[in-house]
């Protein structure tokens, strides 16, 4: 019997907590598509959650404030970029370094679906509550990662970095498309920006790969 009633429970539990998953999507959806619209001055929990569809009440369950909303979106949207990153470093479509390498910063410069004004709205509120930094973490864990990963190319494309070198590679590719986010900069978009973060990245592994 106790059996019985323990497969009820996890029966009744299961559809609660795909509940819940569509909630918070949902919260995270409405959140992104509040900033991409007006930015941190529309950004309010009411609005949030007359977006949603779901009560003021119901939010709050779910988030204590508007910082622990931005937050959990920056972490879904960058699982999201790590993950399209990790198929660029594979090489499916373009397996040379170069290929990789555009492929990688495609997947960049389009994070957060291309919604680029919530993307500044969140930096600035990641930045402005001192965590930036901390946020870099997994891209750095990821990035070191990476150094193992072949692919169908012939070698690792980052295998030759030391931690010193994989730390300043990161940080010149994701600052150099921060800030021209947070700039809102008119060629973000553009084939000739992508050129020249490929060019950056590319002329650094080569002279690495080269000493």
């Amino acid at each position: 019997m106790v059996k019985g009633k323990q497969a009820i429970e996890i029966k009744r539990r299961i559809p609660r907590q795909a509940r819940a998953g569509e909630t918070v999507a949902l919260i995270l959806e409405a959140t992104a598509q509040i900033l991409e619209a007006g930015g941190l001055a529309a950004f309010t929990t009411n609005a949030v959650a007359e977006r949603a569809g779901v009560s003021i009440g119901t939010l709050y369950q779910y988030f204590a404030d508007k910082n622990e909303i931005l937050l959990a979106l920056a972490r879904q949207q960058m699982t999201i970029g790590l993950a399209s990153i990790g198929r660029a470093l594979q090489g499916e479509s373009d397996p040379s370094v170069e290929g990789r390498v555009r492929a990688m910063v495609q997947a960049t410069v389009n994070a957060f679906g291309g919604r680029h004004r919530a993307r500044k709205a969140v930096t600035q509120a990641i930045l402005a509550q001192g965590i930036g930094m901390e946020m870099m973490d997994p891209i750095i864990a990821f990035v070191s990662a990476a150094r193992t990963q072949t692919g169908p190319g012939p070698r690792p494309l980052i295998a030759a970095l030391s931690p010193e070198q994989v730390f300043v590679l990161s940080r010149a590719l994701m600052a150099t498309i921060r800030h021209a986010v947070m700039e809102e900069q008119p060629f973000l978009r553009s084939r000739t920006f992508e050129d020249e973060i490929v060019r950056l990245v590319v002329a650094y592994l080569a002279a690495i790969t080269e000493k």
